[in-house]
């Protein structure tokens, strides 16, 4: 599997996790991911420890992205719940797995 990503025509480099997190939350677009499954699913880990992994990756992934990290549109924190990749900002962002 060829693991690239772009936006617009520009082609954004991210390293396997982060690929792999931004995979995660796309192919669920619209809908909020726990961070529990983001766990599992990006980091093979099954027992729930700290969400720091994630919060790191994640702020990676916006920067990388351009999506502004005090406000973020295309990947929206859902307190309590989990992260959102937004369906509104998917023609924008594309991600190709």
């Amino acid at each position: 599997m060829t693991r690239r990503t772009w936006r617009g025509d520009r082609e954004i480099l991210l390293s396997r996790k982060e690929f792999d997190l931004v995979h995660a939350l796309i192919v669920r677009a619209g809908s909020v991911v726990s961070r529990e499954e983001l766990m599992r699913d990006v980091w093979g880990v099954t027992f729930w420890t700290s969400s720091k992994t994630i919060d790191v990756h994640l702020g990676w992934v916006r920067r990388k992205l351009g999506d502004d990290t005090r406000q973020p549109h295309l990947i929206t924190t859902i307190r309590g719940q989990g992260l959102r990749f937004e369906v509104a900002t998917a023609t924008e962002a594309t991600g190709s797995a």
